[in-house]
């Protein structure tokens, strides 16, 4: 998604940063495709969904036409929304785990939380994305994007409560990752460390993982 937009680069191989790029993806690409057939036929299915939303959102449809990125306002819910349906969908559909309410609750949590996410990056490229992208904090201001990040952080955690199995870990882990997240939000600024959210938000869900773990480990 972040080079699909560049795809140019990769064929003209301007310089040795995107060769290393280009020699890594098709690496990646290879391992992917290597493990692709254990999978099930109906993740096939679902990844073929996910895939068609990616590859949209870089490249136009037809001759001249713009392609899902270029559509106002709809990047960072697209993204969302391809990294909620691989990260929770798939892993139900390849552990032929029976679709629940708890399963529909947690597809909306981990979009919310990507959403969240990506804020402080909306925040941190305003000075270069172009006017007809139409982010949030283009749309809204920093203030305002922030405010819907504060907004998707607290609902993340509401909705941990509409569950029907609610365990101590999770709990404790969903409070600690509501916490990183609004103080993510709140150090986020216009002009930011260039490290902020390419390492310290990029580093969030890391966080959680081991939190999870540390919880499972003395409350499990």
């Amino acid at each position: 998604m972040k080079y699909g937009v560049e795809a140019e680069k990769y064929y003209k191989l301007v310089n040795r940063y995107h060769r290393s790029i280009q020699i890594f993806s098709l690496f990646c690409l290879g391992i992917a495709t290597y493990f692709c057939f254990y999978l099930e036929r109906e993740t096939w299915l679902g990844l073929l969904v996910l895939l068609a939303l990616t590859g949209l959102y870089a490249i136009p449809i037809l001759p001249g036409t713009k392609n899902l990125r270029s559509w106002g306002g709809i990047k960072v819910f697209l993204v969302a929304l391809v990294w909620a349906g691989a990260t929770v969908v798939l892993p139900i559909m390849e552990s032929y785990i029976a679709w629940s309410w708890d399963a529909s609750i947690s597809v909306v949590q981990r979009f919310l939380l990507v959403f969240v996410l990506l804020v402080p990056f909306e925040i941190r490229d305003l000075a270069y994305d172009g006017t007809e992208l139409r982010t949030l904090p283009q749309r809204y201001g920093v203030r305002g994007a922030k405010r819907l990040g504060f907004i998707g952080a607290f609902l993340l955690v509401l909705l941990l409560f509409g569950k029907d199995t609610v365990s101590q870990v999770a709990i404790f882990g969903t409070a600690a990752l509501t916490l990183m997240l609004l103080c993510c939000l709140l150090a986020t600024r216009k002009t930011q460390h260039r490290y902020f959210a390419a390492f310290f938000v990029e580093a969030v869900p890391i966080c959680w993982y081991l939190v999870l773990r540390g919880a499972d480990y003395f409350l499990g």
